[in-house]
Formats: structure tokens, C-alpha cells, sequence
């Protein structure tokens, strides 16, 4: 084959054969492909789009070009959950040893975060002696003992997806729903899951912005996991507002804790429960132990304890405080009618708690916590946000983020999107 002849093919609106799809991907993963090829193809496919089958067989050939994980010899079914990230979204820390208590194993693999959103393994990185990076052999210990485990997907998974989505960060394509959907999907089905629930945030704090583009992006993907023989759900969730109070890394798995503890805000607690019945519904698990039963009586929290230990982490350890702080007042009474993700997660992510390039080190106990939320009362003076940094210099530029991204108005009524927006099967 050629690599002009699919160009064109799909530059001009057509669509690509089966045999196409798989040379060009293994083609590129070999180097037969340039970059300045590949770059060409992936904007002719943000440009033109894929049907349902040529996604499902892009998607089948990023899962062949690496290993495909399997979890038979667990003595449970499994189930994973994937959100498409979004700020204070610290869900999978308590989600996975609350549905690993309910009776399910629970192979969760997770990245770091990268801008204004934050990633699930810089969260954990925060806890002393904590461990990302597990074997497979480690990775099945974890799950044997715990029966859940978070960690990095090793280099041996989806090598096709790794090496494209760098590609699509510098060419302007990162936008292109096929190419999304069959960059998460690739891994998830070769992370080798009995059951998946997706988590596809909606808002200013969200990749997908609108409540549309996000519904087409999850019919994608659970169009892809069906025809790939994977249970898939997908829901529709907000993000237009911070999940919880807590946006940073150490303030994300305090909270979190307090979730497992009985406790937490309303919203992080609501769709935890949410996702755990969905996991466990489509693991065939319905109708045994209730997740918020979990949370009441500890069991979950014994899983989170027994997980972190595992990895070598120590879930009585201190976690790290920031030296700086600094408060955000209500500049007049009344009620806060918007507090916008995306303004938050900028601040998080400029005071330290995120990073502008792969390599670049986090802070973690840099953050802000959110003391109010959209529709709570507040008087003038009263602290709405702390902004915590180990750089008191910081502030400044995170302050500037958070210009006009929240708004109190008397006898306000906030305008904003339900937690749980759709359920998509």
C-alpha cells in the first residue's frame, strides 16, 4: 500500500477499507509511515470524519499493534470506569475500592494529568511511598489481595495509540471525535476488562463543551466496546462547576478519603454511588451488596487502606501541605450563581498542581478549595476560595485565571447543567 493513496482516499470524503486502516496503523507504529504523513491523515480524519466501522476497525488495529491484558484466573469479574477528565474529578479514588468491596475486581488504569485537568496518578503520587508503575505479575497480586488497583498503563498496551496521540497534541487533531473515541477505547478493551463505564464530562471544564458533542462522543465509544464484545455504559456528567470542594492533588485524596469515610460533598458522593451501581450492573453484579452501604459501614474504606498498601503506600502518612496560602472573598452578598471549572482548574494548575508538558514536575499540595458552591448564600468578605502553592509568586497568575469565573448576584438563581445529564447504552 501507499500512504497518499489513504490520504487522499479519505481527504476526499471516502472510506477507509478494512486493509487500509490496518497497514496505515501498523505502518506508522513501524516507522514505514512519516510524520508528516500520518499528521496529513489525521486531519483529513478530523476534516471528513469515520463511520462506525471504520472507528471499530482503527480501534481494533491500535489494540493489535500492542499485548492484550487478561484477568481470567481472578476469581470475580471485572469492571473499569474511564472519565474524560475534567477538575476536582477525584472520583476513581473512592469509586475503585468502593466497587471492589461490593464484590467486583477492579484493573484501573489511569495517567497524569496534563493543563487544567488533573490526573489520577499524580493524585496518589501524594501519598508517601506510594507506587504507579506495577508489573503485571504486581498488578495481579494488588487485585488478589485488594481487589482493585490504580496504576500506569505499561508501554507494552495500545504502542499505536501512544505514539499517535503525541502526534495529534502538535498537528491540531486532538479534536476529532473518532479519533478520541478509538484512543481511549483502544486501551480500555486491551486493558482486558470483563465490563466498562464511561464518565464523559459536559462544560467549560470538560474537553467536550456542549451536551451534543459529548453525547457523540460517548455513542462512539460505546459503539466501539459493543462491537468489540465489552459491556459498555456511558454517562453524560457535568462539568461546568468543580466536582467536590477540592482541586489539586494532596486536597483531592484528602477528600476522597472523607468520601470513604461516610462523609464528602454531596455531589462527589452522589456520582461515585452512581458509577459504582453502574459498574457493578454490568458486571453482572447487580443486586448484591449496595455501594452506599459500602461507604457506610467501612468496607470500602478497608479496600482503599489494604490498595494503598499494596503499593506501597502508607494510608496513615501525613499528606503534603502547601507553605503558601492565600483567600478569595465574595465581593457582595448574595448568591454564588457560577463558579466555572475551567477558570478553577487553570488557577490549580498555575499555582502548581498541574504541569504544561509531560515532564514538567507537580506540586502537590497546591490547589484551591472551593468553600462555596453555585447556589450557597454568601456575605460579603466571606472566603470563597484558598488558594494554596509552595510559591508565593504564584498567586498572582492564578488569581488573574479566576478573573470573572465566578459571580454572586442577589437573590441569584444558578444556571447550570444537572450532576447526571444522560445515560447513554
Amino acid at each position: 500500500m501507499d500512504a497518499i493513496d489513504v490520504i487522499r482516499a479519505k481527504r476526499d470524503g471516502g472510506e477507509l477499507t478494512p486493509e487500509q486502516i490496518d497497514w496505515a496503523v501498523d505502518a506508522y507504529t513501524r516507522g514505514a509511515i512519516a510524520e508528516e504523513q500520518m499528521s496529513a491523515l489525521a486531519m483529513a480524519i478530523l476534516l471528513n470524519g469515520m463511520n462506525r466501522a471504520e472507528v471499530a476497525r482503527w480501534t481494533e488495529a491500535m489494540i493489535a499493534s500492542g499485548e492484550r491484558m487478561e484477568w481470567s484466573a481472578l476469581d470475580r469479574p471485572t469492571t473499569d470506569k474511564h472519565s474524560t477528565g475534567g477538575v476536582g474529578d477525584k472520583i476513581t479514588l473512592p469509586l475503585a475500592p468502593l466497587v471492589a468491596a461490593c464484590g467486583a475486581a477492579v484493573p484501573q488504569l489511569s495517567g497524569r494529568g496534563l493543563g487544567h485537568t488533573g490526573g489520577t496518578l499524580d493524585k496518589l503520587e501524594s501519598i508517601p511511598g506510594w507506587r504507579a508503575s506495577l508489573s503485571n505479575d504486581e498488578m495481579m497480586d494488588v487485585l488478589r489481595s485488594a481487589g482493585a488497583v490504580i496504576c500506569a498503563a505499561g508501554t507494552g498496551l495500545a504502542p499505536a495509540d501512544r505514539k499517535l496521540y503525541a502526534l495529534r497534541d502538535v498537528t491540531g487533531t486532538v479534536e476529532s471525535i473518532p479519533l478520541i473515541a478509538s484512543s481511549i477505547m483502544s486501551k480500555k478493551i486491551a486493558e482486558g476488562t470483563g465490563a466498562l463505564v464511561l464518565d464523559v464530562k459536559v462544560g467549560s471544564g470538560a474537553f467536550m463543551k456542549t451536551v451534543e458533542n459529548a453525547r457523540e462522543l460517548a455513542e462512539t465509544m460505546v459503539g466501539i466496546g459493543t462491537d468489540n464484545g465489552l459491556r459498555t455504559v456511558a454517562l453524560l456528567t457535568a462539568m461546568d462547576r468543580p466536582l467536590g470542594r477540592a482541586v489539586g492533588n494532596a486536597v483531592e485524596v484528602a477528600e476522597s478519603v472523607e468520601v470513604l469515610a461516610g462523609g464528602g460533598p454531596g455531589d462527589i458522593v452522589e456520582l461515585t454511588v452512581r458509577l459504582a451501581r453502574e459498574m457493578l450492573d454490568a458486571a453482572g453484579l447487580a443486586g448484591g451488596k449496595d455501594p452506599a452501604e459500602a461507604l457506610r459501614d467501612g468496607s470500602a474504606m478497608d479496600v482503599w487502606r489494604t490498595m494503598i498498601s499494596a503499593q506501597g503506600g502508607d494510608p496513615d502518612a501525613k499528606l503534603p501541605v502547601a507553605s503558601e496560602s492565600h483567600e478569595v472573598v465574595a465581593p457582595s452578598s448574595g448568591v454564588l450563581t457560577r463558579l466555572d471549572a475551567f477558570g478553577v482548574g487553570v488557577a490549580a494548575w498555575r499555582l502548581g498542581a498541574g504541569r504544561a508538558r509531560k515532564e514538567d514536575p507537580v506540586s502537590f499540595g497546591a490547589g484551591v478549595i472551593c468553600h462555596a458552591k453555585p447556589g450557597d448564600t454568601v456575605t460579603a468578605g466571606q472566603p470563597l476560595l484558598t488558594l494554596y502553592a509552595d510559591d508565593a509568586d504564584r498567586f498572582e497568575r492564578g488569581l488573574e485565571s479566576l478573573e470573572g469565573a465566578y459571580e454572586v448576584v442577589p437573590d441569584g438563581v444558578p444556571d447550570q447543567l444537572p450532576l447526571i445529564i444522560d445515560r447513554i447504552s
